[in-house]
């Protein structure tokens, strides 16, 4: 088996690719697939079809993770391919949908060429991924992992009050949590970038070192509310515009701490929200990402020095912080993106190495799993926009870059 020369089928991946944006593709050319909804199913359905049409044993699991796998001449744990198949409201056509249609054009490519690995080969479809309806995202990969409480993610309700088991249960893919994917040699996410980079710096692949460390608060900043045509300047509380100093202070300080740190401040709450009222309370958050812990640490140092700071106080306001949540960086395992950078190399492509500064379900696998990820580029960087783009020949390496690995890994 000359490995190096066998290649996915890149026509057959972009049918695919189109295929599976039909269940919930937008006018706009988008795609709106929440999960466990009648687009997640009929897309659910397809994927089915397809694993049995390539003589996989299909299983699902009590979250509704699905797995079609390719048996091996041994019985050991599997490589296991995978990523999401839901969507953003509005997202695009590839945004983890391309990591499972091209892990099963990998086993189709196996298929074509009569290879039966001497381990199983599983492509995976993980449930809620986005939590774009069933808060939080990385629902199933949460549980899996035991990050999560399942009986706490099934009581999770979109905004009809339904809940995620009850919506499981509706679409028919509650499976048996025995089927969970419990032990794997290896877990292989190939994911569109979402970013810029790659695009800017005219490269096909990236192989993902690590996601990064993040930390996210609101901050409360209080006021006093009153007429806004009768009460003098000099005399006002507003807490709209100590947020606004605040806001500014933030800026200021963070980017000065280091170059690699990004920073949001995504959400703003202001009450009472009416244009006649002075705003007595304004919310807003703010997240920060780096890879590095002690960066996060002067991150907080800062947050933790607001309520004290003149932007507020000059303004005759008070402030308060609130941590909601963190995580730390999460280094992919070595051996398995030295495999993929070599897998580019073989194959001509031009790489990098890089981190993700969005989330993804291989972080909260390998910590059980030994695990890794590739991107590819996207166009203009968008994503979970309508107008998300990558270049089909950009699927297509991306997809063979997942093949020589696995062909590295079963030989």
């Amino acid at each position: 088996m000359n490995k190096q020369k066998m290649k996915i089928n890149g026509e057959r991946l972009k049918n695919a690719l189109e295929k599976f944006a039909d269940f919930g593709r937008t006018k706009n050319n988008g795609v709106t697939r929440l999960a466990l909804t009648e687009e997640d199913r009929l897309a659910r359905d397809y994927l089915r079809s397809c694993f049995e049409e390539l003589g996989l044993t299909v299983k699902v699991d009590d979250i509704g993770n699905m797995y079609g796998t390719l048996e091996g001449i041994e019985n050991k744990p599997p490589i296991v391919i995978g990523s999401h198949m839901d969507t953003v409201k509005k997202g695009g056509r590839f945004d983890g949908i391309l990591g499972v249609v091209a892990g099963l054009e990998v086993v189709s490519t196996l298929v074509d060429n009569n290879i039966k690995p001497n381990i199983p080969i599983t492509v995976m479809n993980v449930t809620n991924e986005e939590g774009a309806r069933f808060e939080p995202s990385l629902m199933s990969s949460g549980v899996l992992s035991g990050k999560f409480n399942k009986e706490a993610m099934f009581k999770s309700t979109d905004t009809d009050g339904i809940t995620f088991g009850e919506a499981l249960g509706s679409i028919g893919y509650a499976g048996s949590e025995e089927n969970r994917l419990k032990e794997a040699t290896a877990f292989l996410e190939l994911h569109i970038e979402q970013g810029p980079i790659l695009e800017r710096e005219q490269l096909s692949i990236g192989v993902i070192d690590c996601v990064l460390g993040m930390v996210c608060y609101d901050i409360e900043v209080r006021g006093e509310s009153n007429h806004a045509g009768t009460t003098p300047m000099g005399m006002r509380q507003d807490a709209l515009f100590a947020a606004n100093n605040v806001i500014s202070e933030i800026r200021n300080k963070l980017g000065d701490i280091d170059d690699q740190l990004v920073y949001t401040m995504g959400r703003v709450n202001v009450a009472p929200n009416i244009h006649t009222v002075i705003p007595n309370q304004v919310v807003f958050s703010l997240e920060a990402r780096h890879t590095d812990r002690e960066v996060i640490n002067k991150v907080e140092q800062v947050i933790h020095q607001l309520p004290k700071s003149e932007g507020v106080l000059q303004e005759g306001c008070e402030a308060r912080v609130n941590k909601l949540w963190e995580r730390d960086t999460v280094w992919f395992d070595k051996e398995l993106c030295r495999l993929f950078e070599q897998s580019a190399r073989e194959l001509g492509y031009s790489y990098k190495r890089m981190v993700s500064g969005a989330g993804h379900d291989a972080q909260f696998l390998q910590s059980y799993i030994p695990s890794a990820m590739v991107f590819v580029p996207s166009i203009n960087g968008k994503s979970h926009v309508e107008s998300e783009l990558t270049k089909w020949e950009d699927c297509e390496k991306g997809a063979n870059v997942l093949l020589e690995t696995v062909l590295s890994m079963i030989s």
